[in-house]
């Protein structure tokens, strides 16, 4: 597994730790790191993922329910929302990374923590939000 892909998957652990354990965001990146050892590169991607998803929360809340047709944010499994979350920060604000690789790898995840189902979902809205995405 690659060193991103370990980063991103460890962001989704610290989303969901804040999103259903109701921790802090420090608290849960602090319990995280605690128990995992990971590359450098891939824990500063991976905290930049998560504090990036929490802290723009609100506006990805806003983008996914926009393109989430007949779904609220809070009926999503948690895993989704959170794998939303972090892939849509991604394609927002990490230009440097190419659209495809965003989508490819949130699907990947969905599927490995998620359910079969639950890539194609993923992949049909993060292949919507993909459009407002700023030019590089």
């Amino acid at each position: 597994m690659g060193v991103r892909r370990q980063a991103r998957e460890a962001a989704l652990q610290i989303l969901y730790l804040v999103d259903i354990g109701g921790l802090s965001p420090e608290q849960a990146a602090g319990s995280f790191w605690v128990e995992n050892q990971l590359p450098a590169r891939a824990r500063t991607f991976a905290d930049d993922l998560a504090s990036g998803a929490l802290s723009h929360r609100k506006e990805l809340d806003v983008l996914i329910t926009k393109y989430a047709e007949n779904w609220e944010i809070s009926r999503m499994a948690a895993i989704d929302r959170n794998i939303l979350r972090m892939a849509a920060f991604e394609l927002l604000h990490h230009k440097e990374t190419p659209v495809s690789v965003v989508i490819d790898e949130a699907v990947e995840i969905a599927k490995t923590y998620s359910t079969q189902d639950s890539g194609k979902f993923v992949n049909g809205i993060l292949d919507k939000i993909k459009l407002e995405r700023p030019p590089a």
